[in-house]
């Protein structure tokens, strides 16, 4: 029998796994969430653009004395109160048409315990682990100890302002992060681990140039109330939340208990993080990671705050913001996600990802009105009627791609720049109407005036899918075929 060689055409994908921070779920979700399950959507989204494989994880940091404290505080039970909290985190993400492929939950007993017991096991078995007693000041915010001169002039935690930290002693197991300092240096300062923007890997890398302290990663069951992983081989022990959930950008894509899927998407290509918790993403997480010899995270994209109302959010000022009010005000008017995509433009539009913003409700009505009901939505409606009433076809637009421009500004992180330059565009196509005045025109001159707006239309649609994807859906699906006019793209909001 003769040989027979047959060509395969195997066409490889990339792979690109991005992770939000993972939320603690001792409150319900506020304004601030919104920024890094948005930025997360659209990083994903654009990847995806690109054709590429895209997984995209978050999930609920259940195991916090926080939540602990919460949860009594609340008169719940703890796995109740953490449930219904971390639901809320996951709905809104559903809200925002920016829902995960993996939520990963902390307290799930099935895939995370074995997980984060596992990534114990292997910086044990590397010398790393060891246990003594200690006394220090202990942030219930940021679940960590401080040094009397990481506090403000008052002695209080720069993240959780007017909250007195606790004197805490007790025995736990400590990590040997001092051990890690050069390896620290030379994986950021070669970027291999790529922090966004540069002046926080310079934060990073002035954090290293001190010596590194060790630090606790494990809690008294006492003080833990139970609850958490419990410490390999000590049943008198909780793993400290950090350590363990910082795992969930492992655990939920199988490590300990899926080694295929492990393989697949570790390391993470992208975290996405806020300014405060940057120590634990560029210092703590990637050294236990070279501890039980894995491989790093790639790179990480640290961005800014909200204020809401020109003041950083606080319960006793009484201006935490929750988005889900919002929504639910918008949705009957505009549908789901049609209001997803007016509160997602707000957020990546309005303020730069790498300075701190203000959101208030007045803000975001301007914006609404003078960008996407009188901008976009204007410009959509007015050249769809023109089509309809000037009895013309349009041919469908050869293969569209993203504008270079665009293009790099969205692969930089900067989203407000990005969208600046596309509503430039729409600003444009809008003053070309008013100029040209193609209600006036006939035969071929009002034919390529209308090609010329169909053809811009389809541009912004196909670049605003990132972004905005309910809008960008609506719009092509109006612009394909024999295009005619419709209701509002943006109606009036009283």
């Amino acid at each position: 029998m003769p040989f027979i060689c047959i060509k395969i055409k195997i066409e490889l994908v990339n792979k690109f796994f991005v992770t939000s921070a993972i939320p603690y779920v001792n409150a319900k979700p506020h304004i601030g969430h919104t920024l890094g399950f948005i930025y997360t959507d659209v990083i994903a989204r654009h990847r995806r653009l690109l054709k590429e494989e895209v997984l995209k994880l978050c999930g609920g940091d259940e195991n916090a004395v926080k939540n602990v404290q919460a949860a009594e505080k609340a008169g719940k039970p703890i796995q109740e109160f953490i449930d219904e909290n971390t639901n809320l985190f996951h709905e809104l993400t559903k809200k925002l048409n920016a829902e995960y492929d993996v939520w990963q939950k902390g307290s799930d007993q099935k895939t995370h315990f074995p997980s984060s017991q596992k990534l114990w096991e292997l910086c044990d078995k590397n010398g790393d682990i060891y246990k003594k007693s200690y006394t220090g000041l202990y942030c219930v915010g940021c679940e960590l100890f401080y040094e009397k001169e990481e506090l403000n002039e008052n002695g209080e935690c720069v993240e959780h302002p007017g909250k007195k930290l606790e004197e805490v002693a007790e025995e736990n197991y400590f990590f040997k992060l001092s051990k890690y300092r050069d390896q620290l240096l030379e994986l950021i300062n070669s970027n291999k681990l790529e922090i966004v923007p540069d002046f926080r890997r310079n934060e990073v890398l002035s954090f290293l140039k001190n010596d590194l302290k060790d630090i606790s990663i494990s809690r008294s069951n006492e003080r833990a109330k139970n609850w958490g992983v419990p410490v390999p081989n000590d049943p008198t022990q909780r793993i400290y939340v950090w350590f363990d959930a910082l795992n969930i950008y492992q655990s939920g894509v199988g490590f300990g208990w899926d080694d295929d899927k492990y393989k697949k998407w570790w390391p993470a290509d992208l975290h996405v993080i806020g300014k405060g918790i940057i120590r634990f993403h560029a210092v703590y997480w990637p050294a236990f990671l070279l501890s039980a010899k894995l491989a790093t995270p790639k790179k990480l994209f640290v961005h800014e705050y909200f204020t809401v109302n020109g003041q950083k959010m606080s319960k006793t000022v009484g201006n935490v913001y929750d988005p889900v009010q919002l929504l639910d005000k918008l949705s009957p008017i505009l549908g789901n996600k049609l209001a997803a995509d007016a509160l997602r433009y707000y957020c990546l539009a309005k303020i730069s990802p790498f300075a701190d913003g203000d959101f208030s409700e007045e803000k975001f009505y301007e914006a609404y009105k003078s960008d996407l009901q009188n901008g976009l939505g204007n410009l959509v409606g007015r050249v769809a009627k023109l089509c309809e009433t000037s009895g013309l076809s349009f041919k469908p637009t050869p293969q569209l791609s993203i504008l270079p421009i665009v293009n790099s500004q969205l692969g930089e992180y900067r989203f407000n720049e990005a969208l600046g330059i596309i509503w430039t565009a729409i600003a444009e196509a809008n003053e070309k109407i008013s100029r040209e005045q193609p209600w006036k025109l006939t035969g071929k001159e009002l034919e390529d005036s209308l090609i010329w707006q169909v053809e811009t239309i389809r541009q912004i649609a196909f670049d605003l899918q990132p972004f905005l994807p309910e809008t960008a859906k609506k719009i092509q699906e109006q612009y394909e075929g024999k295009i005619k006019s419709g209701s509002p793209l943006f109606p009036k909001i009283t």
